[in-house]
């Protein structure tokens, strides 16, 4: 949220209005000095915020770009009157729009109204009265509070006991209680939809959850865009979000989350979010439209049709987005810190953080992902799941891979990688997680290169340069091959390992452990390097301008023109070179060439965790405009989406990559 207020606040900025934010966050970057002309580190409470407004006076308000905090504190000075009393405008989604999406047994009867469903349901708000609605509408459920952040005091019941310990619970938290039908099994899905007050309204990104229901999205790994729905039934759910929206009358960006039953054509909407929510960051980071700035504009009386987007710079804000890339969000958990913590994952939220990656390949996007969330881990390995049952101090049979498979956690991901070394099928593994067959299949496939690598040592690998170019394009790290290689008591040097100037990191193989030095070695001789990529989400329509940046092994040519490579297009083994011209790197460069005077990586944090956390992108953020201020030119490499760091306008060039030693290295050769 601290990335979505920044945007608004340059929109607000941009548009000559004065902006006021009360924030007690001293760690975000806007709360920092250049972002609002006014800050007030005061809770955001009714109380303060009703103090600031008869100091203030202002003119507006924006509610939406605060995450639920803010939208709860909105929703009492509503009923408190103060907005009337004083006048102020509420910017944006109307107070009655999102009091419809929070409140369930409003929020039923407007989806009803529109030809949908929602889950069976009923709003309680005692004890008793949750567990007759759980008796009507039949076990399991789900319990959980209303108006709540991230799933407090929710979770799934199997008989009456355990209703009543929820309920108790989350009416601590909120005055309504909403019991619904448990729809666990089914897929789970959100549209990002953009909506302005003169009703055009575009879906900007579609997204997936690898898990089924059952899990909190903020838990759970996300693909965009969807890669297990039919077009038909992708277009059915964009039709039923763009009606949804517009009957609710939001004003700027929301989500709908739907359930949808793998077996028929029936679906569910589960909730909608009248605000920027988390998933907005990483939307808006994995299409490249700017979510949070596009809403505050909308809000301030701006229409779709003439605001321009301001990545893409050639288009309207109302094209929606289309990827020719895949992109994965993995939760970072740190779980393991607090000894009586449940493990498990379920709909109450318990990640600190989250990873975003980039690719041409599910298999590679998602083995980039996990070795972001977790810098000990190679990837997809069942060797991560493996130190996980030392630490449990369990036995590494097949019944606590099975159990691990049937009760999400965070490490789940590698037990499947570890049933997959067991012998398990695809089958047996879905059966198990009801894990999309699509997704394990996939998963499967980059097994069956491990163990293909494994049957293999060096000198076998380099005469096989389509299996190391399918590994790569597998999203396989130079460390990861290396350690499944088996090592060889000498090896004769052969003349196609030599690499020539400025290969850093490399080294030739003379025998014993194969190491990443050796790998990167083979693989530049034989010519097996990433190509740099944009963020084109312009579906080839119009030349990509953008900054946004990934390296890929799926590819014939870059993008950009970079000046590690002298304008040339470097190619795949087997694919034609193309010379560039001038005029044609000119065009298609995000930056022109400027008269800088150096260039200066930025690393960026990484996912946040306890630790490090928001404090460490002000740190980037604010290391990033002192460099420009100096006339250099700032490259960021970083691939946390929740960050200020990656905004489209912060830096020269952004690289969504992994912050590891391959991948720094491969992006300071070419820059």
């Amino acid at each position: 949220f601290d990335y979505s207020g920044s945007q608004a606040i340059k929109a607000l900025r941009e548009s000559g209005v004065q902006s006021i934010v009360i924030n007690p966050n001293i760690a975000t970057v806007q709360t920092s000095s250049g972002y609002a002309d006014r800050v007030y580190f005061l809770p955001v409470t009714p109380e303060f915020v009703t103090e600031v407004i008869m100091r203030e006076k202002p003119d507006g308000i924006m509610c939406t770009f605060g995450g639920q905090t803010a939208l709860n504190c909105a929703v009492k000075l509503n009923e408190q009157g103060v907005f009337e009393k004083y006048n102020v405008r509420v910017l944006g989604t109307p107070i009655q729009a999102i009091i419809t999406t929070e409140d369930r047994e409003l929020f039923a009867k407007a989806v009803d109204f529109c030809g949908y469903k929602v889950a069976e349901s009923s709003c309680c708000s005692s004890v008793e009265e949750a567990v007759e609605a759980a008796r009507q509408i039949g076990f399991p459920v789900l319990v959980r509070a209303a108006f709540a952040l991230g799933g407090l005091g929710s979770g799934f019941a199997a008989d009456e006991q355990e209703v009543r310990a929820l309920v108790q619970q989350a009416l601590v938290n909120s005055p309504q209680v909403i019991v619904d039908k448990s729809l666990k099994g089914w897929k789970e899905l959100e549209y990002e939809v953009v909506r302005d007050a003169s009703n055009n309204c575009i879906t900007v990104c579609n997204m997936e959850n690898f898990d089924p229901m059952g899990i909190h999205t903020g838990d759970s790994i996300v693909i965009a865009p969807s890669q297990t729905l039919t077009n038909e039934e992708y277009f059915r759910l964009r039709e039923c979000a763009l009606k949804v929206v517009r009957h609710l009358g939001v004003v700027g960006e929301c989500n709908i989350q739907y359930a949808v039953d793998p077996h028929s054509q029936e679906f569910r909407i589960i909730e909608v979010n009248a605000r920027l929510s988390r998933s907005s960051a990483l939307a808006s980071k994995a299409t490249g439209y700017p979510l949070a700035y596009v809403a505050a504009k909308l809000a301030l009386g701006s229409d779709l049709v003439s605001l321009r987007n301001s990545v893409t710079r050639v288009t309207t804000a109302c094209f929606e987005p289309s990827l020719d890339y895949v992109v994965a969000k993995v939760p970072r958990w740190d779980l393991r810190k607090f000894t009586s913590v449940d493990p498990a994952v379920g709909s109450c939220m318990k990640s600190v953080g989250e990873v975003m990656s980039i690719g041409r390949t599910f298999e590679e996007t998602i083995q980039k992902a996990l070795r972001m969330v977790d810098e000990s881990c190679n990837g997809f390995e069942a060797e991560r799941f493996d130190q996980e049952l030392v630490h449990r101090g369990v036995a590494c049979t097949v019944e606590p891979v099975k159990a691990e498979l049937q009760k999400p956690s965070p490490t789940r991901i590698w037990s499947i990688a570890k049933a997959y070394e067991l012998g398990m099928s695809v089958e047996e593994v879905h059966q198990l997680t009801r894990i999309d067959r699509w997704f394990l299949s996939k998963l499967h496939h980059i097994h069956s290169i491990k163990q293909s690598l494994k049957s293999m040592d060096y000198q076998d690998l380099s005469a096989n340069a389509d299996l190391l170019r399918e590994a790569k394009r597998c999203g396989f790290a130079d460390r990861q091959i290396a350690r499944e290689l088996r090592g060889q008591e000498s090896a004769q040097t052969l003349s196609s390992v030599m690499v020539g100037r400025g290969a850093l990191g490399t080294q030739t193989y003379a025998g014993g452990r194969v190491r990443e030095e050796h790998v990167r070695c083979l693989r530049k001789s034989l010519g097996v390097c990433p190509f740099v990529k944009q963020i084109d989400t312009l579906a080839a329509e119009f030349p990509a301008e953008t900054n946004y940046l990934y390296l890929t092994y799926s590819g014939v040519e870059n993008d950009i023109e970079l000046a590690g490579q002298s304008g040339r297009l470097t190619r795949m083994e087997g694919s034609p070179v193309h010379q560039q011209s001038s005029e044609v790197g000119e065009k298609r460069s995000p930056t022109k060439e400027s008269a800088r005077s150096s260039r200066i990586v930025v690393l960026g944090c990484g996912p946040y965790r306890i630790g490090s956390s928001v404090e460490f992108d002000w740190c980037s953020v604010s290391c990033i405009k002192t460099l420009r201020a100096l006339g250099h030119e700032a490259i960021v490499i970083n691939c946390n989406p929740e960050t200020v760091s990656t905004d489209f306008d912060e830096s020269d060039r952004l690289y969504f990559e992994e912050l590891s030693h391959e991948t720094v290295l491969d992006i300071a050769e070419s820059e």
